[in-house]
């Protein structure tokens, strides 16, 4: 076993810091209260004075605000209706008054013996039951405004796990798959190739293999990284594949700055844009098309630009966010969904075109 202490839960670590703050508050409600009880010009001794009359006046108050807390989470825990809040508050704020009044009347009969304490009682109660209430309100208050903070901020963490966890289920369904069309026409590809040309067929299953690979390596995930180089090597197999089925009818232009390929993406954003211009944009048309590949370096922000492009028919840019499958299709809304998450929304996804005038994926990943 390791005896690397494990590090502190967040509400450990919350809880701390509040109580942190609650000493600090105190410390300087005391050095308030001397300074303004204290006459310098009249020596050390009314300093000390100043310091018991001080301590003696708010050593209740800082002690029984400790046992506010466990009563102000009370309250909230019982999501209770306004009434009944302000009712409970109230109870509260009573018990505070007459435990600070028990506590003041311990000490001066301690002190100063109980015919003292009955005298002090009497002079002082009505004025302590009403810095009682403020005290307790006071202290209540603050109380209450962290708790109602730290469960906004839990509440927060809670959405925002939730959709993490939804964008990493629809980027597993992208990286887990090959089309299934596309796997059935390259494999009844690779059957007719071995019958025409056995070599460019044993070249094309490696292509097909090292696909595979990159999409299976377990060490990859959602929330990781690879180069631009490894993901254009894997675009370069995939396009290699379908040019089996597509022929001629499928034209590629690269326009890549090699300064680029170090770059870091996630893995598998480039390859389902390619898929979806082939399928929506290239593969209906008789004399098939052109898809763009371009990738380089933003000047103003030395970020990664990549486009993808196709010159098919391309389509109203309002049916884009209809439910229905469209060309946005779950690939662009789970890339929209994992920039979002992943560089806290500073990544960019933008689509350009019209009808009769193709379609392009602009990206702009941080570096």
């Amino acid at each position: 076993m390791s005896d690397t202490p494990s590090p502190p839960a967040p509400d450990a670590t919350g809880s701390r810091s509040l109580w942190i703050a609650y000493g600090c508050a105190c410390a300087v409600g005391w050095l308030l209260y001397v300074l303004a009880g204290a006459e310098f010009q009249r020596g050390l001794w009314q300093l000390w004075q100043a310091v018991y009359q001080a301590t003696q006046a708010l050593w209740p108050p800082m002690a029984l605000g400790v046992a506010v807390f466990p009563w102000a989470r009370r309250i909230q825990a019982g999501e209770s209706g306004t009434a009944a809040v302000l009712a409970l508050h109230v109870v509260g704020a009573l018990a505070f008054g007459v435990a600070w009044e028990a506590c003041d009347y311990a000490l001066s009969a301690l002190l100063y013996g109980r015919t003292y304490a009955d005298v002090m009682l009497v002079q002082t109660v009505l004025w302590r039951a009403i810095w009682g209430v403020i005290a307790y309100a006071a202290i209540a208050t603050a109380f209450t405004a962290w708790l109602q903070a730290r469960r906004a901020r839990a509440a927060s963490l809670a959405a925002a796990q939730a959709e993490s966890a939804l964008a990493r289920a629809e980027l597993a369904v992208i990286s887990g798959k090959l089309n299934p069309h596309f796997l059935f026409n390259t494999l009844n590809s690779l059957i007719a190739l071995t019958r025409k040309d056995a070599q460019a067929a044993e070249a094309a299953l490696m292509r097909f293999s090292g696909m595979l690979r990159y999409v299976l390596d377990t060490k990859r995930s959602a929330a990781g990284r690879v180069p631009l180089g490894e993901e254009i090597e894997f675009v370069r197999d995939y396009l290699a594949l379908e040019s089996l089925r597509l022929g001629k009818r499928l034209q590629v232009d690269w326009q890549l700055d090699p300064a680029t390929f170090g770059d870091e993406m996630p893995p598998l954003s480039l390859q389902p844009l390619v898929e979806n211009a082939i399928q929506h944009g290239i593969a209906p048309r008789v004399n098939g098309g052109t898809v763009g590949i371009r990738s380089a370096r933003n000047r103003m922000n030395q970020g990664l630009d990549l486009s993808v492009e196709d010159d098919g028919a391309g389509c109203e840019p309002a049916r884009l966010d209809d439910p229905a499958p469209a060309r946005s299709g779950i690939g662009l809304t789970a890339l929209r969904r994992r920039f979002a998450l992943d560089y806290e929304g500073r990544a960019l996804l933008q689509i350009h075109t019209q009808p009769g005038a193709g379609f392009r994926v602009d990206l702009w990943i941080p570096q």
